[in-house]
């Protein structure tokens, strides 16, 4: 499993799906009407390494863009998790409760975080598209 992620680092435009939008402290955002799913990239969990928890207690919370809205665990850090949109936690990814590495395996499909009802989708225009995001890990 690590090769592939080294692999994805070594090309990593593979891993950053043109389809999403992203924010700058690595969260990738999908969004579909007034609802978005949030998670972290590749890149990110690349970073951190193997992540063994993920913490959000604030499904039901409505939450600013920009504030934390939870936290991920890897071996030798804690990551706090940004809101790249404002608006109300709807759903948290419970199977990570019991399996946080899905994270690390699956970041754009299964390892998603939350998923949030927008506040106000004029924010939208504040995330990075695919290419802007390959540009700012470097890429």
């Amino acid at each position: 499993m690590k090769a592939c992620i080294f692999e994805a680092l070594e090309n990593p435009i593979m891993n950053i799906p043109a389809e999403l939008k992203y924010t700058e402290d690595h969260e990738w955002i999908k969004v579909e009407g007034d609802i978005a799913t949030v998670g972290i990239t590749d890149f990110a969990q690349g970073e951190l390494g193997d992540i063994v928890y993920v913490e959000i207690e604030t499904e039901g919370e409505t939450i600013d863009a920009g504030e934390v809205f939870g936290t991920v665990e890897a071996v030798k850090t804690v990551s706090d998790l940004f809101m790249p949109l404002s608006g109300e936690i709807i759903e948290f990814n419970e199977n990570l409760e019991d399996s946080p590495e899905t994270v690390n395996e699956s970041p754009y499909e299964d390892g998603w975080m939350i998923k949030i009802k927008i506040s106000d989708s004029s924010e939208v225009e504040n995330l990075m598209a695919a290419e802007s995001y390959q540009a700012h890990i470097g890429g």
